[in-house]
């Protein structure tokens, strides 16, 4: 899989965070996890209760060290989402969101939920309750824990002016480039 990235972009690989300084191309030549900074949501965009999925699949991906937190906090709300509403069609995108993140793939699982939000919208403007509780205190602290693009930026020190050179070592004559 080839990845083109812009200058200052970040990208979530394995878990680690890279972030380039210039505009690259990454071409993945084996099976890894990854997540591109442009779909990875903030906790505070975490409004509805699809997006709160998406945010808990997300942290699974990003952080395999909270997956186990994350997984819980995804079962109760996608728990939550299948009690409350009778749509055929987000049932079975659950159903199907749900299966990807029982075989591992994490990513294709979040672009299935992403195509979710359009319907979720509609359902919710009809008057469709889909009435999870709001963000649960274990999405608010996975998000204190998730390495997410909203950290500042990291700036190299000011370093300090460079000291003046040494004249030449008196006992090294000094050599005549025309000589």
């Amino acid at each position: 899989m080839r990845l083109s990235l812009r200058a200052g972009e970040r990208i979530y690989i394995n878990g680690a965070v890279l972030r380039v300084d210039r505009k690259v191309a990454i071409e993945l030549m084996n099976d890894a996890t990854f997540l591109l900074e442009s779909h990875v949501m903030q906790a505070e965009d975490a409004t509805t209760p699809l997006r709160q999925l998406y945010f808990a699949a997300q942290t699974m991906l990003i952080d395999p060290g909270q997956a186990a937190a994350a997984r819980a906090i995804y079962d109760g709300i996608r728990d939550g989402l299948l009690v409350t509403t009778g749509e055929p069609v987000l049932r079975d995108g659950l159903a199907a969101a749900h299966a990807l993140v029982e075989g591992g793939r994490l990513f294709d699982a979040l672009k299935l939920i992403r195509g979710l939000y359009p319907l979720e919208a509609a359902l919710m403007a009809d008057g469709e309750a889909l009435a999870v509780p709001a963000p649960s205190p274990g999405l608010s602290a996975l998000a204190r824990r998730n390495r997410g693009p909203e950290r500042p930026r990291e700036r190299a020190a000011v370093r300090p002016p460079a000291a003046p050179r040494r004249p030449a070592s008196p006992a090294l004559p000094a050599r005549d480039p025309e000589a």
